[in-house]
């Protein structure tokens, strides 16, 4: 536990540098956020500097490598696929900004990028064993082998597109994910699993940690695509290489709510006209009932942290 405690804190000594260094640069850059312009509460955040993940994930990334002798196969992989959906959430708040609006890859661009990452992995799974399913609450587990290949698929479609939409407040995606990469972390080193897999998990706290103090109260910086896409690809590793993929839905459920929240308010609305929440995602549904986005950021926080816990607790 030492070697990742000093992991997380490289992490978060490099970030804290890498976000100060960045913020005036990406000012100079022009890479100010265009907001949309039916959240009129966000307004007042027309211009400020975004692909923030540029700063924090790198620093994980180094602070990981720092510690990497003895890693095995699985970490260098999960390295690779974190950074191939940073690239791509890079390319789409490019074109965003050369734009000079909202708009960057088209949706179904973005899927193809997704998909074709998420299969690579997923059969990368297949191919190297990687196929073992540990059931939450339990001590037990199932060899699901070519299954994992769909269930791959869906883990990573689904929790890199959750993260991105939780992206919506200050601190909010960067402070669940903080509490989502610890929680994985602990589950790893507690299940005996790859300990190189954890150590990444602890430098994506201690990257996050820092890059939150630029982030929360009125953010200095957003993370854009480039740091929610990589999130999501980090977190979708993490959990399926170590076979914990059946605790995202768990640890993760602040992410689901938002994509679910995003899918019902569109059929809904297709098929009726009227819509379920004020607005979706779900936590804008909360920021037009009157709660502050300091609340909202904590509350999501909060409970992924208790039901982590409840992961955590059978294995202590």
């Amino acid at each position: 536990m030492r070697e990742y405690f000093f992991a997380g804190l490289i992490a978060f000594a490099l970030s804290l540098v890498f976000c100060m260094a960045a913020i005036p640069l990406l000012k100079r850059a022009g890479s100010g956020q265009h907001i949309l312009s039916y959240v009129k509460e966000h307004a007042s955040k027309e211009g400020t500097p975004t692909m923030g993940g540029l700063a924090f994930i790198p620093s994980a990334v180094f602070a990981a490598l720092m510690f990497s002798r003895g890693a095995d196969k699985p970490y260098y992989v999960a390295l690779a696929v974190g950074l191939g959906y940073l690239a791509v959430g890079f390319l789409d708040d490019l074109l965003k900004l050369k734009r000079g609006k909202n708009l960057g890859l088209r949706p179904y661009q973005k899927i193809i990028f997704q998909f074709a990452v998420a299969v690579m992995a997923s059969v990368y799974c297949c191919t190297e064993g990687l196929t073992v399913l540990r059931i939450p609450y339990t001590t037990l587990e199932t060899d699901i082998g070519w299954w994992m290949l769909p269930l791959g698929v869906l883990v990573f479609l689904g929790t890199v597109n959750g993260v991105n939409l939780t992206d919506g407040l200050d601190g909010l995606a960067g402070g669940t994910s903080a509490v989502f990469f610890l929680a994985v972390g602990c589950l790893i080193a507690l299940q005996g699993g790859s300990g190189a897999l954890a150590l990444l998990s602890f430098c994506l706290v201690g990257a996050l940690a820092a890059y939150l103090i630029f982030n929360t109260g009125r953010a200095s910086v957003f993370m854009g695509d480039t740091g929610s896409l990589a999130l999501g690809g980090f977190a979708a590793s993490l959990a399926l290489f170590s076979g914990n993929a059946l605790v995202v839905p768990i640890a993760g459920i602040m992410f689901v709510l938002s994509s679910i929240s995003v899918i019902l308010q569109v059929i809904y609305y297709k098929k009726t006209g009227k819509r379920i929440f004020l607005m979706a995602p779900l936590h804008h549904h909360f920021q037009h009932k009157g709660y502050s986005e300091g609340k909202i950021a904590y509350a999501y926080a909060a409970v992924t942290a208790v039901l982590s816990l409840t992961l955590l607790l059978p294995l202590v």
